[in-house]
């Protein structure tokens, strides 16, 4: 019996031995209590807990969480209510602070972030409140943090979800931003037209201004093709007329080799005022030594007339 007890007993120390032995996981912090009294922060690793004496007061998540809280009604400086909900992202940094500092630390963030979110809105004007995203999540984390330090809490971010004006005053939003969007639109059509007639114009100018410059150099090329024509008449003038004197030249120096008598000359000169005269002229004045010539003339064509 004394050895069964034995057994029993180094049994039953082996399993309360191996029920005290706690190992912390990895992002985890346990704080321990001796007698009700704060022990120690066990970090991640084994740690052995005396039996009926220590006790794990509270299991810490290290790890950065994020707490989506409901739209909270808030009042603008302008006197618009409006819902906006909040995202808080924050990690535990103090597990000892966290446990005795603050009961229902969730809680406790909610209810501030609703009292400050009321607070900077409350300086806000409508619009500001809806262009002013970034300066608000900027002072609520700034704020949060610091009201949050005691508590073992740090406030990493903080962001304004979604922001829900009354109807009425989404409906007159709506109805600005089309008119907006409108008035865009028609200054936009106004600037295409208005580029659209200063290129046609500018085509129209390059147009007149390339028919002009085409026409002035057709002008230029006829006064020179005229030009070059008169030159080309005058010079075939000129050698038509160069080529009469040469002739004339040539028969005049024909008859002085053929050294004419006085009545050939006669003759040359009556035929001379016969083509003169071509039928045409109404008087004319014949010498008196071509005169001569004449009747002998007539005379010889009447004999050649009888003799045939």
């Amino acid at each position: 019996m004394g050895e069964l007890g034995f057994i029993i007993l180094f049994a039953a120390i082996v399993i309360i031995a191996i029920l005290n032995i706690k190992v912390v996981p990895q992002a985890y912090a346990y704080v321990v209590e001796r007698l009700g009294a704060y022990q120690a922060t066990w970090n991640v690793g084994l740690h052995i807990k005396i039996p009926l004496i220590d006790r794990i007061a509270r299991r810490v998540s290290l790890k950065e969480q994020v707490v989506d809280f409901p739209p909270q009604p808030v009042i603008t400086k302008d006197n618009v209510t409006m819902q906006i909900d909040t995202v808080v992202f924050f990690q535990i940094t103090d597990p000892k602070a966290f446990t005795y500092g603050v009961d229902h630390p969730i809680a406790a963030i909610e209810n501030l972030t609703a009292t400050t979110l009321r607070n900077i809105i409350g300086d806000l004007e409508l619009d500001e409140t809806l262009t002013s995203r970034e300066l608000i999540n900027t002072r609520m984390r700034s704020i949060l943090d610091e009201a949050t330090d005691p508590w073992g809490i740090k406030v990493n971010r903080v962001e304004l979800k979604n922001i829900m004006p009354p109807s009425e005053i989404q409906d007159a939003m709506e109805k600005q931003m089309k008119a907006e969007r409108q008035r865009r639109e028609s200054i936009l059509r106004a600037e295409g037209e208005k580029k659209s007639a200063i290129l046609v114009s500018e085509g129209k100018k390059q147009s007149a201004i390339l028919e002009a410059e085409a026409e002035k150099q057709a002008a230029i090329l006829r006064a020179e093709a005229k030009r070059e024509a008169t030159i080309k008449e005058a010079e075939g003038q000129a050698e038509a007329i160069l080529k009469v004197q040469q002739a004339t030249a040539e028969g005049i120096r024909l008859i002085r080799e053929s050294e004419p008598n006085k009545e050939v000359i006669s003759l040359k000169s009556l035929e001379a005022f016969t083509k003169a005269a071509d039928g045409k002229a109404t008087k004319i004045i014949i010498p008196s030594e071509i005169q001569g010539i004449a009747g002998l003339a007539t005379s010889f064509k009447e004999i050649i007339k009888e003799d045939k």
